[in-house]
Parts: C-alpha cells; structure tokens; sequence
C-alpha cells in the first residue's frame, strides 16, 4: 500500500486572531503550532506533505515553513483560489471569501494520489491523534472507510469566545453524522452552543466533536468533485458571497447515503489553537509544560 499523506489547510488569513495566525511563534525558540504538528506527524510516519495555500502565501510558506521542513518531508504547495470552479462558473460578483474546507480539499484532485489525512494548519492536535491516524490509513484497505480524529468537546473549547465544530453522533465506533455549529462556548467543565444567538444546548464534557482531523482515500476527491456543481447551483440563489462548501457536509450527504463509512479513532488530547489574539498566552504556556514534561524536545528539528 502506499504511505499515507497529509494535506494541511493553510489558506485562512486568520481575521478573528487578527493576522497570520499559521506564522506566530509559541515559544521561546521561535516554533510556530504546525512545527508541532509536523513533529508529531513525522514521528507518527507521515513523509508526503501538502500545503494548501493562498498563492500570495506561497514564498512566506516557503521561508517560515517549507524550507525548514524540506529535509524531513516531500512537500508540495496546492494552490486555493476563488476561480477553481467547474467549466461553465464564474465568481458571483462581490465574492472575496474562499470556498470552504470542501473545496480546499477538492484542490487537491490530479495531485494527491494516495490515503491522506487532513488537519488545519492553526490548530494542536497532539501526538497520540496523528500516530493513530497514519496507523489507520496504513491499514486501512476499504475505499469507502474514512477515519476521524474524535475529541472531547471539554478539550477543545478557549476561555475567549466562542468556537466552531462539528458534533458527532456515534454508533459501534462510526460516525452516523456531524453537525457544525459555529458557537461553541465554554461552559465550566462542559460547553454549550447556540445557532440563534440568544437559546444555548448544553453539551456534556464528553461529547465527541471534530477538529477536522479527518483520514481519507482518494475516493473522497471524487466525491467532491462530484458533488460541488449541485452545491453552486443552490448557493448562486440562496448566499453566493459567503456560502461554503464544508467538508463534513460532504461527508455527512456519503453517510446519510450509505456509500461510506467513517471510523472514529476517540482522542483524549487536549486541542490548542489562536482562535483569538488573547488564546496566544495560554498556547504558550500548554507548549512550555509538554516540553518540561518531555513530550517535546526545546529545538524540535
């Protein structure tokens, strides 16, 4: 079989954290979070690296990341723009926001050829979430069987606002569906979340959410290739400007259709993250622990 890959979806310019959040040092030794997920991607066996990017991105990528990582990893940039769209589309008029995760992952259709996995680029998913994952894809030999990294929603939520996830409904180790709210709040040892503003769910603690930490075969590339003509022609009448295509959506429509599967491999690490500008002090701090703890080591590479 061949070795699985990881895509890394680094195209977001970070608005809410308020700058490039992907390129900010949390540590003393100037580590941004993705040297720590590379680190523990290539402890795990990941060796085939993809980053999905803006292309006015691609020489700071290069300089801050790429070329410090290029004698670890085979790298390949992927570039996401507005006007990847099928023949016969155009850019609605006033549209400056990218596609969503779906069509992030869809950019890499002709290039990647292989298992992949997929994270974001801002986010600290842990050691134990990527050895499982390359175990998995490794494995794995049903075309139709995807994996999903499953965190605790307790684990995954910041003291400074509210946070966007997808919550999973579970049965005998699959994944039946996810759904994605965009405000997650912390609630003490729990969280809650509200679609209107004003009436909040609670969520137990131990709710399994995803961090889009997914595990896919190139069949998935299909899918979304397949399927993001019928979601322009919904969105050309309904949000043209800031409308998404989501890559759980897209899993969820194979789910509810029955033409896959998704396996949760559960996760107890805690998430980090710079959602927010104030999130920077306690990812700080979460990093100098693990270090003293000697999960990693002062100069990683």
């Amino acid at each position: 079989m061949e070795k699985p890959a990881l895509v890394i979806m680094a195209a977001g310019a970070g608005s809410r954290f308020g700058g490039l959040k992907q390129i900010t040092a949390v540590d003393e030794q100037g580590h941004i979070i993705i040297d720590f997920s590379l680190y523990d991607a290539w402890r795990a066996g990941f060796r085939d690296l993809y980053f999905i990017i803006k292309p006015e991105l691609e020489s700071t990528f290069r300089e801050v990341i790429g070329d410090r990582m290029s004698p670890y990893f085979h790298i390949t940039y992927i570039h996401q723009t507005l006007d990847k769209l099928p023949a016969g589309y155009q850019v609605p008029a006033g549209r400056t926001k990218p596609w969503g995760t779906g069509h992030a992952i869809l950019c890499c259709q002709g290039i990647v050829d292989q298992p992949f996995a997929v994270i974001n680029a801002d986010d600290y998913y842990g050691p134990s979430a990527f050895t499982a994952m390359y175990d998995y894809l490794s494995s794995n030999q049903e075309e139709s069987r995807y994996a999903m990294i499953g965190y605790q929603v307790r684990n995954t939520v910041t003291e400074n606002g509210s946070v966007a996830r997808g919550v999973c409904e579970i049965h005998d180790g699959l994944l039946t569906s996810v759904t994605e709210h965009t405000k997650i709040f912390k609630n003490g040892s729990d969280a809650k979340y509200t679609d209107d503003g004003t009436t909040f769910t609670d969520l137990p603690g131990d709710t399994i959410v995803s961090m889009n930490f997914w595990g896919f075969t190139t069949k998935m590339l299909n899918e979304l290739e397949n399927r993001f003509s019928a979601f322009l022609e919904k969105l050309m009448d309904a949000d043209p400007c800031t409308g998404e295509y989501m890559l759980p959506s897209v899993v969820n429509e194979q789910l509810q259709e029955g033409i896959a599967s998704v396996q949760v491999l559960p996760c107890s690490e805690t998430w980090y993250g710079v959602t927010y500008r104030a999130d920077l002090d306690s990812v700080k701090e979460a990093i100098r622990l693990k270090k003293q703890q000697g999960i990693y080591r002062e100069n990683l590479w």
